[in-house]
């Protein structure tokens, strides 16, 4: 009988194993996974670093469950394994919660376009400043409404915030507030196609009517992040002063301002921008501001605005801001060139960066299929952030998807008078196996340059390194200022492509690039 009852446990025991198999162990793990795989391929690995031998590969989309992290590398299982993965690789799997935000064009012409690809159609342009409303954001592409349309971005040109209501709805104080008294000759002047006026400060509040883009409002009082405005002959009305702009503002006397009379506020373009007490970047720090914050402007010294931040001002470098006039900042900088720069400085000098291709002109292939003009405004836009925060101005050739002539580049150049010419570009040839970084110069006055940017990149990323070359290139050869024309790897070479196309990659050849720079006018 005993033997009889526990057979029927064991039974009933394989019945619901055999009834509920391995499904409930996946769906625990899909559950628990918080990461996702973003390279096409990423390998799993038994230690953090690429030497490390490989457990297994895992594919784009692949779920992982991150346990550990050192440095860029992240400890995870996935499926049955357990290893170390490349950070660069991975993604949240909550990238695509994005209720609540905006995102800000951080360039000019950013591209909106019909699908996350950059070979689809071109729906418009964001220009630098830009504010759009986030619907999505899928790996390195951002879907968005901006003034009714909608449209993909790529995320590697904007800044992604809390939308501006959102943060007032945060900050808002609970009991009465008090009102600042402005100069009685500020304007407001909305810059969105509808805004929303209100009895008082607050979100919650009943709402009184509506202005339109361009309209221009007398305004009588300012509370935080909010603009009480003369809303018709009767009415005043609060308005939230993210969506516009202030002008006639009572300038303050400032010993070393030269403002003009053109720039009326900055409209900031990254999240953590440092305003500063003077115009320096060793100066000390006195708030730290997100993108989209907008301020008038009271003076300019130096590569630097002087702004007006509630009853004090404060100093903005140029390069983190854009403005209504961006003549002002290549003026100041020009003035400065007659000024000794100081040494592990940039200060004063001016900078093309040249991303290769473009538009049409779609450069090599890779075995992989990417597209080089592609990786190659990537990879110049980040240069150029990297040379804009040691104080140099730079002129990108093209911050988009557009197609440049050659000869215009070579002529933006001369029109600045450049201190160094720049440009980006990945190799190709028939022979799959060649592998490696070159720099070229044409003239005997570029040779030093190239030959410095080279020492850079050696410093920095572990391409076999090709040397410094003479190139007939007309970007070279046409130019009379010095320039070096960067073959940042071989897109032909599979397995060189896999490392080229990455952030990691990206980011340690600009740093070598920005270092041979500095290094090179160091010397000189």
């Amino acid at each position: 009988m005993r033997t009889k009852f526990l057979h029927t446990i064991i039974i009933f025991v394989l019945v619901l194993t055999f009834a509920f198999p391995s499904n409930t162990v996946q769906t625990a793990l899909a559950d628990s996974s918080d990461l996702k795989v973003t390279g096409t391929i990423l390998h799993l690995r038994e230690g953090p670093g690429l030497s490390y031998p490989i457990i297994t590969t895992l594919d784009e989309g692949d779920p992982l469950t991150s346990i550990s992290r050192e440095g860029d590398w992240i400890r995870v299982k996935a499926g049955n394994y357990e290893g170390w993965v490349a950070s660069w690789l991975t993604a949240s799997t909550n990238d695509k919660q994005t209720a609540d935000q905006t995102l800000i064009s951080q360039v000019n012409r950013l591209n909106i376009r019909t699908e996350p690809d950059i070979s689809s159609a071109v729906l418009g342009q964001l220009s630098t400043g830009d504010q759009a409303k986030l619907i999505e954001k899928n790996g390195e592409w951002a879907k968005i409404d901006w003034n009714g349309l909608v449209g993909w971005v790529s995320t590697d040109y904007v800044t992604i915030n809390d939308l501006p209501e959102q943060k007032a709805k945060a900050d808002e104080p609970k009991v009465e507030v008090s009102t600042k008294k402005v100069n009685k000759d500020t304007t407001f002047t909305v810059l969105v196609d509808a805004l929303n006026v209100r009895q008082q400060p607050d979100l919650n509040a009943n709402k009184v009517g509506t202005v339109s883009n361009g309209q221009a409002f007398k305004v009588l009082a300012q509370e935080h992040n909010w603009v009480q405005i003369q809303y018709n002959d009767k009415k005043a009305g609060w308005v939230y002063s993210f969506y516009g702009t202030f002008s006639n503002i009572e300038k303050k006397a400032s010993k070393s301002s030269s403002a003009s009379s053109d720039l009326e506020s900055v409209t900031i373009i990254y999240n953590g921008t440092n305003l500063r007490t003077d115009a320096t970047t060793t100066a000390e720090v006195v708030e730290r501001v997100d993108a989209g914050e907008i301020y008038p402007i009271v003076g300019a010294k130096n590569d630097f605005y002087e702004i007006q931040v509630d009853d004090k001002t404060a100093f903005v470098a140029n390069w983190v801001v854009t403005t209504s006039s961006p003549s002002k900042a290549v003026t100041a900088t020009k003035k400065e060139k007659s000024k000794p720069r100081k040494k592990g400085t940039l200060n004063g000098l001016t900078i093309i960066v040249d991303a290769g291709h473009g538009g049409n002109d779609h450069g090599t292939t890779g075995q992989r299929g990417t597209d080089e003009k592609e990786i190659t405004l990537k990879t110049a836009s980040l240069l150029a952030s990297k040379l804009s925060a040691a104080g140099a101005n730079v002129v990108m050739t093209r911050e988009s998807d557009e197609y440049v002539a050659l000869r215009k580049r070579v002529s933006i150049a001369h029109q600045y008078e450049a201190d160094a010419f720049i440009s980006i570009h990945y190799d190709a040839t028939d022979d799959s196996s060649v592998n490696g970084f070159t720099s070229y110069y044409m003239n005997s006055n570029q040779q030093d340059l190239a030959e410095a940017i080279n020492n850079g990149l050696s410093n920095k990323i572990d391409l076999k390194n090709r040397g410094t070359q003479q190139g007939n290139y007309l970007v070279l050869r046409e130019n009379r200022q010095k320039a070096a024309l960067i073959e940042l790897g071989y897109l032909s070479n599979g397995s060189e492509e896999r490392v080229i196309t990455s952030a990691k990659f990206r980011e340690q050849a600009t740093l070598g690039i920005y270092q041979g720079i500095l290094n090179y006018f160091n010397e000189n």
